[in-house]
This record gives structure tokens, C-alpha cells and sequence, in this order.
């Protein structure tokens, strides 16, 4: 593989870089989320929380947010995966890019206030699934329109403070572990859920000779992710996957499962399962669950109190491990980072 032939002061250099860049990309997403709270004043929507846990320690949340970081740079210095993901300075880019962000947020917020969630049935067909007909996030167009799909990137580094990906690669993390001795031109990989596509470039990067490709049931999302990453995908649903039976050596899914309704989660890692050859593995990461982090108790109540979240709270009572031991997939390892956790399950 490119990792074993590569110096290790390349990888170093390849982690001072992605400090550097870390650091811009974090202050600057950081200034943009603050700046969506301000549009996003709570008083105009009172948020609802059903859980009495008390705040995040002081300090708390800093220190889980810098670790995720530290993680990060500390894989790309091992040679796990190279950096990938480059900070746009441009300034050009920069202020479209705020300003598209901003001039949304009002109508995120207009959302919020009014309760309405499913704006996006009016720019969708029945096709899709009722479930997945809804402004997630109170985001314009849902899943639906280009715009949606351009802006989503944005829209998440501002939430957690330009730490989406470092959290995203902790799934990354475990699968190049468990694949740091493997032929990679042997390998078949699907992204389920690629969205926009930032981890699925991820994945082109980390494992440039596998077949690596993306799934998603959003067209838009699904151009844009071919765009950004390079990579091949196919327009489909989770629980109806279109791949052969044992015909894939992994999989990757990313916050996907908090997005899905209590009934489909089970026909997701069934099919998950179902496609994957004995051996192969799938590298899950998603929303941190309160009795991993007790401390993030308070903050995770609120997210799908502020957010239009409608499974989030039946997914935190979901029990990952005993759900994908139940179509035959064991837990290999896991990690988390800030909001996120990270499972490595093998077949």
C-alpha cells in the first residue's frame, strides 16, 4: 500500500499541514456558527427540553472539541489516510459562502418558529419515502435542490464549529485500521448515505486503489458527492440496497441511523448485513449517545428540540451493538470524538 512505502516525515509534514489548516478552518466555521445563533435567537422558538441533566462541565465541551482534532492529526501522522480535506481561503469563495450560509439561516430560523418540517414534500415526489420527506435541520429544500446539497457542508461545519470532519474520520480511523495489510485493489467499499460527499472524498483519498463508491437516495446530494469526491455513485434506498448478496468487503455509513424511523433501522443493518462477504466490515459513525457521554446529556436533548429531528431521541435509546448483532455483525472496536461515535462491526 502507499502508506507502507511513504517516509514518516512525509506523515509528519502531512500533519503539521493538517494542523494548520484545522486550525483556519475551525476559527473561521466557529465565527460563522456564532454568527447563525445570533440569527437563530432562541427566544423567537423556546426550546422544549425533555431531559433534567445538568449542563456540560465547565470546560467540558472545549476539551472534547480539541481532542477530536488531535485525533485527527495524530491518524494522518500514522499514515492511516493523508489529508484530504483543505480549507478554502479564497475570499471570493469565502464570502459566498458566508453569505449563502447567513442569508438561509433566516429561513432555518422562520422554520424553527413556525413548526414547519415539511416544507420539502412540495419539492419532492412521492417516490421517496414519507420519512425522508422533511426539512431535516429546518434546512431549505430538505434533501431535494442543487442549493440544499452546496450548502449542507456549510451548514454542518458551522454547527460544530469546523469539527465535522475530524469527527467523521473516526470511522475512517477504524477502517484503516482494520485494513492497514490489505491489497486495496482487491477491495469493494460503498458509502450508504454519502450526502455531499466530504467523507466519501475522504474514502477516495484513503483507498485510491479500491473501488470506492457512494450511495445515496438524493439525486442532487448524490452529483454533488460525485462531484466533490471523484467517485462513482448510485441513486438508492438503505433498506433496498442494489448489491448482490456477500458481493462488498465494506461499508461505511455516516449519521445516518439518527435520521431513520425506529422501523427502518433494523431493515437497514439487515440489509447492511445481507451484502456484505463473511469477513467484510462496516465502519458506522454518528450521533454520540448519552450513556457513552453523560455529560453531553443536556446538549443532545436539546439538538432535536432545536433542530427538526423527529428519530433522534428513539435512536439515543437504540442499542447499536445488540441491533447489528442481530443480522450477524460483531463489534471490532470503536472511538468517539466530541458529538460523534464511531463503530467498527465485522460480518
Amino acid at each position: 500500500m502507499e502508506s507502507q512505502v511513504r517516509p514518516r516525515r512525509a506523515f509528519r509534514a502531512d500533519a503539521a499541514a493538517a494542523v494548520a489548516g484545522a486550525g483556519a478552518k475551525a476559527a473561521f466555521w466557529t465565527a460563522a456558527g456564532s454568527a447563525v445563533r445570533k440569527i437563530a435567537r432562541t427566544e423567537d422558538a423556546p426550546v422544549k427540553l425533555t431531559s433534567d441533566a445538568p449542563p456540560p462541565p465547565k470546560g467540558y465541551l472545549r476539551r472534547v472539541w480539541i481532542e477530536a482534532f488531535e485525533k485527527d492529526a495524530a491518524d494522518v501522522a500514522a499514515g492511516l489516510y493523508p489529508l484530504a480535506e483543505k480549507f478554502d481561503g479564497d475570499p471570493a469563495a469565502v464570502w459566498r459562502r458566508t453569505r449563502d450560509l447567513l442569508t438561509d439561516a433566516h429561513e432555518v430560523q422562520r422554520r424553527r418558529v413556525e413548526g414547519a418540517a415539511t416544507e420539502a414534500r412540495a419539492e419532492s415526489t412521492s417516490a421517496y419515502p414519507t420519512y425522508y420527506r422533511q426539512n431535516f435541520h429546518y434546512q431549505s429544500g430538505g434533501w431535494f435542490t442543487q442549493q440544499s446539497a452546496r450548502r449542507y457542508e456549510a451548514q454542518v461545519e458551522a454547527l460544530f464549529a469546523g469539527a465535522t470532519g475530524p469527527m467523521r474520520r473516526r470511522a475512517l480511523s477504524l477502517l484503516a485500521r482494520a485494513w492497514r495489510d490489505r491489497d486495496q485493489r482487491s477491495l469493494k467499499l460503498v458509502d450508504i448515505a454519502c450526502g455531499s460527499g466530504a467523507f466519501l472524498a475522504d474514502l477516495k483519498a484513503a483507498f485510491p486503489r479500491a473501488a470506492v463508491m457512494g450511495l445515496d437516495l438524493s439525486s442532487t446530494y448524490l452529483a454533488e458527492a460525485r462531484a466533490r469526491s471523484g467517485a462513482s455513485g448510485v441513486q438508492a434506498l438503505a433498506e433496498k440496497l442494489p448489491f448482490a448478496d456477500a458481493s462488498l468487503d465494506g461499508l461505511t455509513c455516516v449519521y445516518l441511523f439518527h435520521e431513520l424511523p425506529p422501523k427502518i433501522r433494523p431493515l437497514v443493518a439487515a440489509e447492511m448485513a445481507r451484502v456484505l462477504k463473511p469477513g467484510g466490515v462496516l465502519a458506522l459513525a454518528d450521533a454520540i449517545q448519552a450513556d457513552r457521554a453523560p455529560e453531553l446529556a443536556r446538549p443532545l436533548a436539546a439538538f432535536p428540540a432545536f433542530f427538526h429531528e423527529p428519530y433522534f431521541e428513539s435512536y439515543q435509546a437504540t442499542d447499536l451493538v445488540a441491533l447489528f448483532a442481530g443480522v450477524g455483525l460483531t463489534l471490532k472496536g470503536r472511538d468517539d470524538a466530541f458529538l460523534t461515535q464511531a463503530l467498527l462491526f465485522e460480518k
